[in-house]
This record gives structure tokens, sequence and C-alpha cells, in this order.
């Protein structure tokens, strides 16, 4: 059996900031002990703060989903330390928008390191661990952009197509350990403000600021996945503010 009644042990990547903070301030509230994994430990730290002063129970430490050693060592920490890992929220991710023939291909990697080995990494450290216990739920951040294409996001969405693909094939193959994907529009998160063409990006933030939901909208819908009894998988959650259309 799992722990879907109670606290449960939750590590969240990329959690510095966005969809990944509001997640763990909205997990912290609802009483789950949260791990937070991101390169900028100092706004890791305050975060931290922020949650214990709130009265939740929250840890952070330095982790870089690049590197396959930086997270199987976040994973494995927090099992060492709290005797399991109840749920992994692959959230670290990056979008750096241009046009093919701009051929930013130093960018085209990363988005490919981040987004898409980044999850690879998550679910290979993470997967034996909840195997073995019989019980966990991996929660994998997409994108509408998982679901179209548009000009200047070519590689993007390849990563956000790559990351559904590769969450539908991990529920198929999955029983005991619950799967879920949450594909966000528009948000108001950090995604637009690096990386890609100064034009393009200018444009991308102007869009998420205009017709962008809060990050809070995207943890609530994390939270009711993961609040589900072990019975019940929400496999999917497209969601879009009403003015993104």
């Amino acid at each position: 059996m799992g722990d879907s009644a109670g606290s449960k042990i939750i590590l969240i990547t990329g959690a510095s900031s966005g969809i990944g903070a509001a997640t763990a301030r909205r997990l912290a509230a609802d009483g789950h002990h949260v791990v937070l994994g991101a390169r900028r430990v100092d706004r890791l730290a305050v975060l931290v703060d922020e949650l214990r002063a709130a009265g939740g129970a929250a840890e952070h430490h330095e982790l870089d989903v690049t590197s396959r050693d930086s997270v199987r060592s976040f994973v494995e920490g927090a099992h060492d330390r709290h005797g399991r890992v109840d749920v992994l929220v692959n959230n670290a991710g990056v979008m750096a928008l241009s046009t093919l023939d701009a051929l930013r291909v130093d960018e085209w990697e990363q988005m490919v390191d981040v987004n898409l080995r980044g999850t690879l990494y998550g679910i290979a450290a993470a997967l034996p661990l909840m195997r073995a216990r019989g019980t966990g739920h991996i929660v994998n951040i997409g994108s509408t952009a998982a679901y179209r294409v548009d000009p200047t996001a070519a590689v993007y969405c390849a990563t956000k197509y790559a990351v559904r693909a590769l969450t539908e094939g991990l529920r198929q193959e999955s029983r005991a350990v619950r799967v879920t994907l949450v594909s966000p529009g528009y948000t108001h998160s950090e995604l637009t403000e690096r990386g890609g063409d100064p034009q393009v990006r200018a444009a991308a933030h102007a869009a998420a600021e205009e017709l962008g939901m809060p990050a809070s909208a995207v943890a609530d819908a994390i939270a009711q996945a993961i609040s589900q009894p072990d019975s019940v998988d929400v496999n999917e959650i497209v969601m879009r503010s009403t003015a993104q259309g």
C-alpha cells in the first residue's frame, strides 16, 4: 500500500522558480515533505525557509538534471534519508526559441539535455526504488507544445513531444507506479526569460504575461493528481488559461 492518505516524500526538480516553486508551496501546505532540487541553491534556501516558516516540511539539495550522477544522488539521497520516495515531479525545463536556420545548436542540445535527458535520468533513478517498494508516482511536466508545433519552437516542441511519448510508454509498462503528464499552456514563469532569439523571446514573454495562468494553477493540478487513491492514475492533464483559447 502507498501513502495516499498521509504525508508523502515528494521530490521536485527545477524547484527554484515558476511551476516548481509553486508546486513546492502547494504540496508543503498540503502536509507533504518536499525535497527541492535546482542549480540555484540560494533561491532554494530562501524557499525552504519560507515553507518551514509556514509550518511546512522542506529541504533542498543542489541538482543539475543534465548530470546523471547529480540526479541519482538527489533521488537516492532522499531515499536514504527518508526510507522512501513517494513522488518525483520532473519539472526542470528550458525553452530557447529561434528558427532552425539560426543554427543555435548549443541551445538545441541544452533543451534536449534538460527537458528530455533530465526527465529520463529522473525516471532511471526513481523507478527502481518505487518498483522495489511496490508503489510510487512519477509526474512529468510536459507542455501544450507536446501537442502542436509552432515556428521558432521546433526543437522545444520536439523535446516535449518526446516527454509525452516517454510518459505514455512508462504508463503502459506500469501498474504499481502511477504516471502522470501535466501539460500547461502559457504560464507565468521564468521559462520565457532566458535563451533563444532575443526578439522571439520578448514576444513569447509578452504573450505569457498577457495570456498566461498563474503557476499555482499548475501546482493545483499536480496536487489533484497526487491526491488520488493508489488505484486511480490520472494519466494526462492538458491545461490553458481561458485567455489563451
